[in-house]
């Protein structure tokens, strides 16, 4: 029998499929369905620094103003009632979570300041939590910050943390720094037990008819994988700690691209808003299948089998396979396929 087995933040999953941080994980019957489809864990829909600050309001103003949002788009987007304001709420689904299923519950903690909350971290682990995502969702729209700045800030942040806890520690990161190779290895030093390759950040939408600015949520789509694939395969075997993918999974075969380029676990949210919970168990069955079809024995026997450090060519994933692609571009056939 073919083995789906890997490691992830020191945890044995059954399987690479993990379920990323959304509503989804908001309610307890949720996660059971995730469990008896097939996901190999769970990471719980994110607590908010603001919220843990007591700043309700501010994140509530932030929200509502999401009127002009379709039906989907606002049953998906959190609302500050959705979260029922308040850090204790969240460690009690912990708790019932990790009582009322055996896959391991990664809690979330989204915000950037190396603040009071920190306590909060080593709640959720005194809470069961089997680890913590830290979701750095931070725009440096200051001038004055460099870059420097704010990937030390980044750097502290994960240190502290790392030392709070005794459970593993993972950094879900944006795709936007300047020397990103350079910033994973400085966050790897400082403790962290993998990188989350990459949030989506989302950027909000101008209502030209009443001239404001409102939030707009769009799904992942399948060819956002690119960056993060590319990002992943350069970063395998330069670092220890775990990479996980998030971001434009939705199928099988996007899971197999993540475990190639060196991913230990492939992330999935906007494949379930469309299709359903019930789609997990026809991922995770297309993954076996494929495996047997092509012959691997295991997951892990193609972890890394297409990343830089593997093949042949390692500078596809850099310059060459830019300056490549420009140059295999007809404008009056279009694209030459070789």
């Amino acid at each position: 029998m073919t083995s789906l087995k890997t490691r992830y933040l020191g945890l044995e999953l059954k399987n690479p499929v993990v379920v990323s941080a959304s509503p989804l994980a908001k309610e307890i019957a949720g996660i059971r369905q995730m469990e008896d489809g097939g996901a190999a864990a769970v990471v719980l829909h994110s607590l908010f620094e603001e919220q843990i600050d007591l700043e309700a309001s501010l994140l509530d103003r932030a929200f509502s103003s999401g009127a002009a949002l379709s039906a989907e788009a606002l049953s998906v987007f959190p609302q500050a009632t959705d979260y029922k304001l308040g850090p204790d709420a969240y460690l009690e689904h912990i708790r019932k979570a990790k009582q009322a299923v055996s896959i391991p519950i990664i809690a979330s903690l989204n915000g950037v300041s190396n603040g009071g909350w920190i306590r909060y971290a080593k709640l959720m682990e005194e809470a069961g939590a089997d680890a913590l995502e830290l979701n750095i969702y931070y725009l440096p729209a200051d001038p004055a910050l460099t870059a420097g700045q704010i990937e030390e800030m980044y750097t502290e942040l994960v240190a502290t943390m790392n030392s709070t806890l005794r459970i593993p520690l993972a950094v879900k990161l944006g795709p936007y720094f300047s020397a990103f190779a350079n910033f994973a290895k400085h966050l790897d030093m400082a403790g962290a037990d993998a990188l989350v390759l990459f949030n989506r950040f989302y950027r909000p939408d101008f209502d030209l008819e009443n001239l404001e600015v409102v939030p707009s949520l769009q799904l992942s789509r399948p060819n956002e994988l690119r960056l993060r694939l590319a990002w992943t395969a350069l970063l395998y075997g330069k670092i220890k700690a775990d990479l996980a993918i998030t971001g434009g999974v939705h199928t099988a075969e996007d899971v197999i691209k993540c475990m190639m380029a060196g991913a230990k676990v492939a992330m999935t949210t906007s494949a379930l808003l469309e299709q359903g919970i019930s789609y997990l168990h026809l991922l995770v069955t297309n993954l076996q299948e494929w495996l047997q079809k092509h012959e691997y024995e295991s997951i892990e026997q193609m972890q890394g089998s297409m990343s830089a450090k593997s093949i042949a060519n390692p500078g596809a994933f850099e310059r060459a396979n830019y300056l490549k692609t420009i140059g295999s571009y007809d404008v009056q056939t279009g694209p030459i396929v070789r």
